[in-house]
């Protein structure tokens, strides 16, 4: 897919595999919206795309409050007019064995929001600007760690753990994927997902206290064959591990599992 003339939105893009995203992205000739919390490092990359001879805008949010995300939506549909690729790679780790629990400014568990509900509430949002620009792509970058979602304990006030929380949110992700897939079927807008590869060497991995298996320019290459590759014109609905196909953790095809998340997704984000 040609870049040129192409309005993308890379979430968590000033660090890591989204930072490496972005840059392949404008250098390829696409407007990329950057999106992160740390305003040096974004900085920093608007900079070195625009030196570069690329075009890059920096957006400020923090996922872990869902006002922040509402007024980011509301900021790129006013500065923009299109927006041809979203790419939903925004999130926090498993933080390690010594991760305590910890709330969004919402009063949930935050991987549950960071990872999850911040990109739900996003993507729902910006639907009327991908509709408008379709052919249109969704990315969301999961995780091959995935553990089912206990619906009598979403939030995991008992018996916490960083990597369930984390896990937990990365299978709402491939569910939410699987569901707006659906929804947006005959639209001209694809939502797909992927793990883009082990315990790449980012900040995030390193903060678990994990020694890296792989590379960033590795995750980011699967990440954008999902967002540009020709062979995934019109294919929807798909959970890759890397370049290639994969199947999830079970409940992702629990029709009674998705329609739970659902409902939960759109009462706390006050879409229902």
């Amino acid at each position: 897919m040609k870049m040129s003339g192409k309005t993308i939105l890379v979430t968590g893009s000033t660090d890591g595999v989204g930072r490496r995203v972005a840059e392949k992205l404008a250098a390829a000739g696409a407007l990329v919206l950057v999106h992160g919390r740390n305003t040096a490092r974004a900085e920093a990359l608007v900079s070195g795309i625009r030196d570069a001879g690329g075009k890059a805008v920096f957006y400020p949010a923090d996922f872990a409050s869902l006002d922040e995300v509402r007024t980011l939506a509301d900021t790129i549909e006013r500065d923009h007019d299109r927006l041809d690729i979203l790419i939903n790679n925004a999130g926090i780790g498993t933080g390690g064995n010594d991760a305590g629990r910890k709330i969004s400014r919402d009063g949930h568990e935050l991987r549950f929001a960071v990872n999850y509900l911040a990109g739900f509430l996003l993507t729902h949002r910006l639907l009327p600007l991908l509709r408008a620009s379709a052919p249109a792509r969704i990315v969301n970058v999961a995780s091959a760690g995935q553990q089912a979602i206990d619906f009598a304990d979403v939030m995991l006030i008992r018996g916490y753990s960083g990597v369930r929380a984390y896990c937990q949110s990365k299978l709402a992700q491939i569910i939410f994927t699987f569901d707006l897939a659906e929804e947006l079927m005959g639209t001209g807008v694809t939502v797909n997902c992927l793990h883009p590869a082990t315990y790449m060497d980012t900040t995030m991995v390193r903060l678990a206290g994990v020694a890296p298996l792989s590379s960033v320019e590795q995750g980011a290459d699967a990440i954008l064959n999902l967002a540009t590759s020709d062979a995934l014109d019109r294919r929807t609905g798909l959970n890759f591990d890397g370049l290639r196909p994969s199947r999830a953790n079970a409940q992702a095809y629990d029709a009674a599992a998705r329609r739970k998340l659902q409902a939960l997704s759109q009462s706390l984000t006050a879409l229902a």
